[in-house]
């Protein structure tokens, strides 16, 4: 994420942005809850239209 979005959005979006492809929770929260690390980046890159080479 950092490389994606510059650190400190990216530390902004995982705390604060509830994701609707995360079940409406944030990437803290669906790290935390065990989620696949590669469900959650695929989720956050779905939600933002990062593009296919970059995922």
């Amino acid at each position: 994420m950092n490389s994606q979005f510059g650190t400190a959005y990216a530390d902004s979006l995982a705390r604060d942005h509830v994701i609707a492809g995360l079940g409406g929770a944030t990437v803290e929260t669906a790290l935390r809850r065990g989620d696949d690390a590669k469900a959650v980046w695929h989720a956050v890159c779905d939600e933002f239209g990062v593009p296919t080479r970059d995922r």
